[in-house]
Parts: structure tokens; sequence; C-alpha cells
């Protein structure tokens, strides 16, 4: 069984930086890719980016230029370094692993808690 555990986050000030940190442990099939989701109160959990095992990231529009995904494969770790944050950042941003070849699955992180103050 594929577990997340999500590091960092916290209170930040507006312009301020954050780095998160997701380690999967339990991996018997290889993952595809891992990402970043973030769901703000009220609202659906959104994509804020996504990197493959081969290292090719993809960014939600609001977040490029600003955030930076990054992956450790032989760490089974991915991280994301936010910069710039505003507050509209604010969020319990979650970390998800995707395998999408047989037997493919899909595992979510308990999700750490952003607040980025103005």
């Amino acid at each position: 069984q594929v577990r997340l555990v999500e590091s960092g986050g916290g209170v930040v000030q507006s312009g301020g930086s954050a780095r998160l940190s997701c380690a999967a442990s339990g991996i018997i099939f290889s993952i595809t890719a891992m990402g970043w989701y973030r769901q703000a109160p009220g609202k659906q959990r959104e994509l804020v980016a996504v990197i493959t095992s081969g290292g090719s990231p993809n960014y939600a529009d609001a977040v490029k230029g600003r955030f930076t995904i990054s992956r450790d494969n032989g760490k089974n770790t991915v991280y994301l370094q936010m910069n710039s944050l505003k507050p509209e950042d604010t969020a319990r941003y979650y970390c998800n692993a995707e395998r999408t070849s047989y037997p493919a699955y899909s595992r979510w992180g308990q999700g750490t808690q952003v607040t980025v103050s103005s």
C-alpha cells in the first residue's frame, strides 16, 4: 500500500516563500506521476502542479512562474517550491501519487495547510 507523508506549509506572509515535501513509501509498482493539488474552503480540489517520472512538469495557470515542482525518484519524494505567495494561495495542499499502467492506482496524502497572510 502506497503511503504519502507531506511536510512543510504553515503561515507565510504575502510575497513570501514556502516549500512542501511529500515522501512516498510502500511502493511495489513504480509511480507514473506525482503532483500537488489544493483545496480552499468552499471550493473544489484543483491541480497545482504535477511531474512525471521522466521529470516533465505541468502547472496550473494560477501558479506558473511562481511555483516549481521537482522530484527525487531515488527517494520517491516530490517537492513544491512556492514563491511570491498570495493570499489566494491559501488552501490545504494534498500530495498525489498515480500509476497509470496495470496495476493502476491513485493515492493521496493527508494534506498540509498553507495560509498566506496579507
